[in-house]
């Protein structure tokens, strides 16, 4: 005889099994995005569990520990979004993030009958690292996630939507600008960009968009995020790229003496 308190607990389980989309099965030729520890908030009972996510492009994958080869679970990640959550003020320090399934957002939430998943990092740091990982993967397919991407990857996809280019929309932009506004400034490709607004522009090329650089945009924080693109290119994309980039300017561009000067240090 089943007891109703068995019962419950056996669809309670049942549940959270379909809630994460089991079975799960990665491509495991496929080189992970990032790996590491995160807990994740249970759907039913609401408590945390700690476990061994591993991001590939399709779905954030979880696993009871590293040796672990078989699958908990598993986030897809096609139409979703990724949000960083504020900590309630009864439970500060927790580096709270979610992924709300079906491309919707907050102010959608109740056009959809998917909860969110709730993940917390170990620190601020780390939450922000996943974030833009996960948004990354999420809109690679769409044009986005530039950063860390392989450049034949980008070049194939803008090939599909525009003219043919040389180099990468977001290189040529950041090169126009820096040739346009930069090459009389003191320190170029050495002092900093603005932290902050590098982040934000590196959001929004991973998102697919394209931002417009005008006379308020910092010269150094263009020449940062080119810094930033070229250093997370993958080997051998980038001593490829730096080599290509630079016989092309050379061919291109009167003042190329002075920019090209500065390009090894995009490598440091």
């Amino acid at each position: 005889m089943v007891t109703c308190q068995h019962t419950s607990a056996f669809f309670m389980v049942l549940g959270e099994l379909s809630r994460l989309s089991r079975p799960c099965s990665p491509q495991d030729q496929e080189k992970p995005l990032k790996a590491g520890w995160l807990k994740r908030q249970r759907s039913i009972m609401k408590n945390w569990q700690l476990r061994w996510f591993v991001l590939r492009s399709e779905a954030l994958y979880f696993y009871k520990d590293q040796e672990e080869s078989k699958a908990q679970g598993c986030i897809p990640l096609q139409g979703s979004q990724v949000n960083e959550v504020s900590a309630h003020q009864d439970e500060p320090g927790r580096h709270l993030f979610e992924i709300v399934p079906g491309g919707t957002g907050e102010k959608d939430r109740s056009n959809t009958g998917h909860e969110s998943f709730l993940l917390m990092a170990n620190s601020q740091s780390d939450m922000e690292e996943w974030v833009r990982a996960i948004r990354r993967a999420i809109w690679a397919p769409l044009g986005g996630g530039v950063f860390g991407q392989h450049l034949q990857a980008t070049m194939s996809y803008e090939s599909q939507c525009g003219p043919q280019r040389e180099v990468p929309v977001l290189v040529e932009l950041c090169a126009s600008f820096i040739r346009e506004q930069g090459l009389k400034e003191e320190g170029l490709f050495r002092a900093p960009g603005q932290t902050n607004h590098v982040r934000e522009l590196q959001d929004v090329f991973d998102r697919g968009e394209i931002p417009v650089f005008d006379s308020s945009t910092d010269v150094h924080t263009v020449a940062s995020l080119l810094k930033l693109y070229i250093r997370e290119l993958p080997e051998p994309d980038q001593t490829a790229f730096i080599w290509s980039w630079r016989h092309s300017v050379t061919r291109r561009t009167n003042q190329s003496q002075s920019f090209l000067e500065n390009i090894p240090l995009v490598q440091c």
